[in-house]
């Protein structure tokens, strides 16, 4: 089935291509007819902020929330990082476990070799057969104590061995909790940036008189669509003629199930996503794990031209690799786009795109 032919994404792009027409260049919104009234009253409604003065607070917006993504990129990074960290340790701890009850069997064995040295008084076996008047014990003797050496020998060996091993074990284990504080750390660190950002964009939000934050939505809608417009305006959809791959297919029906499902950062479901946790989680869900962030998603996965892109690929965003969505077809994506929204369906050029990858290449 063709991606035109689905029916919730035909129907998701179509409102796409619909509110981009109201964005093109040239269209504005009409203020509302002013209506009548038998005897002017003073107004006691707070004024509304003039369009240019909103400008600056959705520029500011964008800015804090853009930030915010650098920071819940940081934050998923060094949770990655723990979990990868905790893993080793675990396994570290297992392997000193096993060290330690092997050097106790090593250990019993040479108490053993010294006891039995104790019962026949001291003397070694190589002083024994040699004072033996026995030639057949003699010759039967020279090979025991062969014998003997070597496994004392091999025994020693072991144990040193094993020591050692162990105190590589206890020093790696001694760095890799090093490692997972300072990820902690940094963890910590991030999400208090986050939620600052976060509470600075939803208090300069709330500062706004009902009015203004409705046209500021509106603002914001309308820059996103100029972006999109601007973007097929280019003629871009012509040369992009990729079909999906099986798990393509598979990661773009997951990120649809989603739909309407809330952005919280560091989310990766089954209730909640951000970005890169709606797309790691998807190519999961298609039996193709991928990086957890988006800037190792960029760093790690095959770069495609923008051309050569297919329902599935990811869309890596600005500079700074900070935000992904996965193209579902016909110019669109879908998207966890920050706090206070909703998994939705946008429009591919709505945001600066950096470029375009391949989990599945």
């Amino acid at each position: 089935m063709g991606w035109g032919k689905r029916s919730i994404l035909s129907a998701a792009v179509t409102v796409v291509c619909a509110v981009t027409v109201l964005a093109a260049p040239g269209t504005a919104f009409a203020d509302p007819e002013p209506t009548a009234s038998s005897s002017p009253t003073p107004s006691t409604s707070p004024t509304p902020a003039p369009d240019k003065d909103l400008e600056k607070v959705r520029e500011k917006l964008d800015k804090l929330y853009h930030d915010a993504a650098v920071a819940t990129d940081a934050y998923n990074a060094a949770e990655e990082k723990t979990k990868q960290q905790s893993a080793a340790i675990v396994s570290l701890a297992r392997k000193i476990d096993e060290g330690r009850q092997r050097l106790a069997r090593l250990q019993d064995q040479a108490g053993a070799a010294a006891r039995e040295q104790y019962r026949t008084g001291g003397m070694p076996p190589t002083a024994q057969f040699l004072l033996s008047n026995d030639p057949g014990q003699v010759l039967d003797g020279a090979g025991l104590v062969l014998q003997g050496q070597r496994a004392t020998k091999s025994l020693m060996s072991e144990l040193t061995s094993t020591q050692k091993q162990l105190q590589a074990y206890a020093d790696d284990a001694a760095a890799q909790w090093r490692k997972l504080d300072a990820e902690r750390q940094a963890k910590a660190a991030a999400k208090k940036k986050i939620q600052q950002q976060i509470d600075a964009a939803e208090k300069l939000q709330s500062d706004l008189v009902k009015k203004d934050q409705e046209r500021l939505a509106q603002l914001e809608e309308q820059a996103a669509l100029k972006a999109q417009t601007t973007w097929l305006d280019t003629g871009i959809l012509k040369r992009i003629h990729g079909t999906a791959s099986a798990q393509g297919e598979k990661a773009v029906a997951f990120a649809t199930a989603q739909l309407g499902k809330p952005y919280v950062w560091g989310a990766e479901g089954p209730k909640s996503y951000d970005c890169s946790g709606l797309t790691s989680q998807a190519w999961a869900a298609a039996g193709h794990p991928i990086p957890r962030t988006s800037q190792e998603q960029w760093q790690q996965l095959k770069h495609v031209d923008i051309k050569d892109m297919r329902p599935g690929d990811l869309i890596i965003y600005f500079d700074d690799a900070s935000h992904v969505a996965i193209y579902i077809g016909d110019g669109a994506i879908i998207q966890a786009p920050r706090p206070g929204r909703d998994v939705t369906v946008a429009g591919a050029g709505s945001m600066p795109i950096l470029g375009v990858v391949r989990p599945d290449a």
